[in-house]
């Protein structure tokens, strides 16, 4: 499964990066361990064209007793095989 996610611009340039290695997101999707994300860079109005491609490794979830509110995951991830960045 692909899963298109919106990623403001101080939170997408270390994900490029590499620095960046989750996302803490509202659990409104089925997320699962090995579906890829694509995500894309967004200006708070419009997309940039900017994206990068990632592999979700790790799921957290349920952990309200670690600060995790309910309802939102921690999804933990790697790239993938091949540089699939895009930098406009």
């Amino acid at each position: 499964m692909v899963h298109e996610l919106k990623v403001l611009p101080q939170y997408f340039k270390p994900l490029v990066m590499g620095k960046k290695t989750f996302e803490i997101r509202k659990a409104d999707r089925d997320f699962k361990v090995g579906d890829t994300l694509v995500l894309r860079e967004w200006d708070g109005e419009k997309y940039t064209g900017s994206y990068v491609r990632k592999y979700i490794t790790y799921i957290l979830r349920n952990c309200p007793e670690y600060g995790l509110m309910d309802g939102y995951c921690i999804l933990a991830f790697r790239n993938t095989a091949r540089p699939t960045a895009c930098l406009d």
